[in-house]
């Protein structure tokens, strides 16, 4: 069966399935959340395609993105993980997952849940949008800009407003699915 997809997905097979089962889905598990943070931090500067194909590598380097693990990670650990060829080797970009999972640890700690924090940038219900060409949709917007200032002031990192609002719309807080997309209408809630 054919579905007429958003135009980003093209004919990559692995782009397809997370498109027609992951992207724009309302997500309120904590660890996937914590996840999706630290793999649109690493995608910085990349295509996420490179991301996706490194994705199930990254779960295994990263103790299945346990962020109670992650953030006991001393600088051995980091040695180890910028020699690893499975995921993108940025200093950087490692230290981040590690200082990330210390303050996504506070953030449960403060507010019971990290999916009761991030959420609460779009009222606790996915925005939704209603594009018609993927060139309408934005980089960045005002709620992915007021979620980027409030993880930095806590003391996260990689998290810019282009990276808020990519998390925003992998993880469901916006539907981005283009109109013309089957995935739009079964996603309006």
């Amino acid at each position: 069966m054919s579905h007429l997809r958003c135009a980003w997905c093209g004919d990559n097979a692995l782009y397809r399935t997370y498109h027609d089962t992951e992207w724009g889905v309302p997500l309120h598990d904590d660890q996937a959340l914590f996840e999706f943070l630290i793999l649109e931090g690493a995608q910085a500067g990349l295509s996420w395609i490179t991301i996706l194909k490194k994705r199930e590598h990254y779960r295994a380097a990263f103790d299945g993105f346990d962020a109670t693990r992650i953030a006991r990670y001393g600088a051995g650990r980091i040695e180890k993980l910028l020699r690893d060829p499975g995921i993108v080797r940025n200093r950087l970009k490692v230290q981040a997952a590690v200082t990330n999972a210390q303050k996504f640890l506070e953030v449960q700690s403060e507010f019971g849940s990290f999916d009761r924090f991030i959420w609460q940038f779009v009222d606790g219900k996915p925005k939704q949008n209603a594009w018609r060409r993927m060139a309408d949709v934005p980089a960045s917007t005002p709620e992915s800009d007021a979620m980027s200032k409030e993880l930095k002031r806590r003391g996260f990192k990689f998290v810019g407003s282009t990276i808020c609002y990519a998390h925003m719309q992998a993880t469901g807080m916006v539907n981005d699915h283009t109109t013309d997309c089957y995935r739009y209408k079964e996603l309006l809630k």
